[in-house]
């Protein structure tokens, strides 16, 4: 039995002997039972995509335009004869069932996990939590290395990926997501940790579920908004808040559409796997990255990402959720409720500036415990930076066990 096998089989053992301990609590209380999961995408629907993309209609483009109007066209064009002719989804697929793959139903919504336990019954639970255009495939590169430490849980977010297609509001995400951790996998108390979409799902726990969190991790704190007072700004953070604005005027029409007319572009995002492309990579790579995107992801794990929500069909419903958090925007502040926060700030894109100490204590109450800056990572750090991410979260977990 080899490593992966091992860790599959014992997330099952701890899974059946979790519930069956827990077989005696109350009606009200009792867990739901998870049951494994394996993808197995119809070869048909691997066919389809390949005829789609072999007749691609071609947009064009000003000249050297480069990155400055969103995807280059010479770069996809690059990447989608990579995708027909080099890209092998079957061996992708297995990579990914090799994580040891779950499924329950919480609440009516189909919910998929990663469960990874660690060898070490006394290790700290992990809660890992991706945002968008990424996916819980974020995570891939950590998983095995926070194994030996933690008993590591990485959901898809209810509307992408493997999770059925019904977008919920991050506070409602949050409650989903205590219930997994604490009823279907009987962890008492854990840490959480994301950037991006997950970093607003941990400040949820964190107001929402204090009492279930050790801790929680984040690459970013939420962002300076109209909800803002900028009298009260530190220098840092009026830097910070200007770049923010900038950037949104740049970078940030994609959180408007996808909040107010989220079905309008899902036609051609569920109908083209190129258009799917082209707008995940405007933001994976768009912002500074441009080319470089292929040697600091991986070509291959670029393309293994965009196939989760082209295969599952979640882009529609992953775009929705925007739309439900613009109507009932999540609970990140408000109670100082005392949980431990660690930040590892992001490299900040060109004419960005990094997320300074005094807005991370103003946005978690003054409880920062740790905070570092990241050399190498950008917004999606777990992928990025692997090394890093682990060790952070390492010390983190040995900062609050003390």
């Amino acid at each position: 039995m080899n490593r992966r096998q091992f860790s599959q089989s014992l997330a099952a053992s701890v899974l059946l002997t979790g519930l069956a301990s827990r077989s005696a609590q109350s009606e009200e209380t009792s867990a739901v039972t998870p049951t494994a999961f394996t993808i197995a995408i119809p070869e048909a629907q691997l066919a389809d995509l390949k005829v789609r993309l072999q007749h691609t209609r071609w947009p064009d483009q000003p000249e050297d335009a480069g990155w400055s109007l969103g995807t280059n066209l010479d770069y996809l064009k690059r990447l989608t004869d990579y995708w027909i002719d080099g890209y092998d989804w079957r061996k992708a697929e297995a990579s990914l069932n090799a994580l040891g793959n779950y499924k329950v139903e919480l609440e009516g919504i189909d919910l998929h996990f990663v469960h990874r336990p660690s060898a070490n019954p006394n290790a700290t639970p992990l809660l890992l939590l991706h945002g968008w255009p990424d996916s819980f495939y974020r995570y891939h590169k950590v998983i095995d290395a926070l194994s030996r430490d933690f008993h590591v849980v990485v959901p898809s977010i209810p509307g992408s990926g493997f999770s059925g297609r019904t977008a919920l509001p991050m506070d409602k995400v949050a409650d989903l997501f205590a219930r997994l951790m604490t009823e279907t996998l009987g962890y008492g108390k854990f840490i959480a940790a994301g950037g991006d979409g997950g970093s607003i799902i941990s400040m949820s726990l964190a107001q929402r579920h204090p009492e279930v969190l050790l801790g929680y991790h984040v690459t970013d704190v939420g962002y300076p908004d109209q909800t803002t007072d900028f009298s009260v700004l530190t220098p840092p953070e009026q830097a910070y808040a200007g770049a923010i604005q900038q950037w949104f005027f740049a970078h940030g029409a994609f959180n408007l559409i996808q909040a107010t007319k989220p079905q309008s572009i899902a036609f051609a995002m569920n109908d083209s796997p190129v258009g799917l492309a082209a707008w995940i990579m405007s933001f994976m790579a768009g912002m500074g990255l441009g080319d470089e995107a292929d040697e600091r992801f991986g070509r291959d794990e670029l393309i293994t990402n965009i196939m989760i929500y082209w295969l599952t069909e979640t882009a529609a419903s992953s775009f929705r959720v925007y739309s439900q958090n613009m109507m009932q925007p999540p609970t990140i502040k408000g109670t100082n409720t005392g949980v431990p926060v660690a930040v590892a700030t992001e490299v900040p894109i060109p004419g960005g500036v990094r997320l300074p100490r005094d807005w991370a204590d103003r946005q978690t109450e003054g409880n920062v415990v740790q905070f570092h800056d990241m050399e190498k990572a950008g917004h999606f750090a777990a992928w990025e930076d692997p090394e890093f991410f682990a060790r952070d979260l390492r010390e983190f977990a040995a900062l609050i066990r003390r």
